[in-house]
C-alpha cells in the first residue's frame, strides 16, 4: 500500500490502459485528483470516460498502469478501495418500491453501517439534498431530479472519501440539471467529500469542476483550471466548448450503435 498524508493526491493514476480488442478505450492515461476537489472528465461518447471511471472503483481491471484511490491501489486493495468510495452510475440504482428513506437505509446496512449510525446519517443527508419531504414516498413517485439526489446522497452515506458521478445529470431537463449543480456544490461545503465526474455537458463540467481533463479516443489531450486551459490552447476568455472543438475536433462521436442509442432513451425516460 502507497502511504497516505493530508498532502497526498487522493486519487493518481499512472500509465493506465484498457484495451478491448483492437481499441484501446484508455490509452495510458496519467491524471492526479487532489483531495477535496471535483475534477471533470469530458470527451464524447466512446473517449474511455465510463471505462476509466469503472478501473478507479474496481468494477474492470486495466490492462497495464497503476491506479491508487485514498492510498490503496485499485488492483492489490480493491476491497479498500471500494469502502473509501461511493458511486452513481448513469443507469438509474434505486428500488422504485421503496421510499427513499428505505432505499438510503437498505444502503446504508449494504455499506456495513450500524443502524444506530444509519439512524443518525439519514436525515442530514435527506436535509443536503431536500428531500426530507419525500423521505416517505415511494421512489416511483419521485421526477428525475429527485431520483438522481436520492443516488447521491446514498452515495455519501456511509462517509466516503470521494464519490464517482458517472453522467449525474443524464436525461434531466435544464432546470433540474442546475438544481442538481447546487447540491453537488453543497455536498463539497457540508461533507468535505472529493467528486470526480464524467460529463457530456460542458457548461456542467465549467460550472462544477476545479479541474477538467479532456479526453478523446482513449487519451487526455489537455487538462487544468479553466484558466490553466486557456492557457494550454493559446484560447484567452474561451469557453470549453470551444477550447474542446480545438482540441477533439468535433462535440459527437461517430462511435456507438443502435443499443446504445436504446439504452441512453429508456434511460431518459426513466428519469424523466
Amino acid at each position: 500500500m502507497i502511504p497516505r498524508s493530508g498532502q497526498d493526491p487522493i486519487i493518481r493514476v499512472d500509465g493506465l490502459v484498457k484495451a478491448f480488442g483492437e481499441v484501446r478505450a484508455v490509452d495510458g492515461i496519467d491524471f492526479t485528483v487532489r483531495r477535496g476537489e471535483c475534477f471533470g472528465l469530458v470527451g464524447p461518447n466512446g473517449a474511455g470516460k465510463t471505462t476509466t471511471i469503472k478501473i478507479l472503483i474496481t468494477l474492470l481491471a486495466a490492462d497495464s498502469g497503476e491506479a491508487v484511490v485514498d492510498g490503496h491501489s485499485v488492483r492489490n486493495e480493491p476491497r479498500k478501495v471500494r469502502r473509501s468510495i461511493g458511486y452513481v452510475p448513469q443507469s438509474v440504482s434505486v428500488d422504485g418500491l421503496l421510499t427513499g428513506y428505505e432505499n438510503m437505509s437498505f444502503h446504508g446496512r449494504f455499506q456495513g453501517m450500524k443502524r444506530r449510525e444509519i439512524a443518525r446519517r439519514i436525515p442530514r443527508i435527506l436535509a443536503l439534498f431536500d428531500l426530507e419531504k419525500a423521505a416517505d414516498r415511494r421512489v416511483a413517485t419521485y421526477s428525475g431530479g429527485m431520483i438522481r439526489r436520492l443516488e447521491i446522497g446514498m452515495s455519501v452515506l456511509h462517509r466516503p472519501r470521494a464519490i464517482f458521478l458517472d453522467e449525474p445529470t443524464v436525461g434531466l431537463d435544464a432546470v433540474s440539471r442546475k438544481a442538481l449543480w447546487r447540491h453537488i456544490k453543497d455536498l463539497r461545503k457540508n461533507e468535505g467529500v472529493t467528486v470526480f465526474m464524467t460529463t457530456h455537458y460542458l457548461e456542467e463540467a465549467e460550472s462544477l469542476c476545479t479541474r477538467i481533463a479532456i479526453m478523446n479516443m482513449g487519451k487526455i489531450s489537455a487538462m487544468g483550471t479553466m484558466a490553466g486551459l486557456r492557457k494550454q490552447t493559446a484560447m484567452p476568455g474561451a469557453s470549453l466548448e470551444k477550447m474542446f472543438i480545438k482540441l477533439a475536433g468535433r462535440i459527437e462521436s461517430d462511435k456507438g450503435d443502435l443499443m446504445a442509442v436504446k439504452r441512453s432513451r429508456r434511460l431518459a425516460q426513466r428519469l424523466g
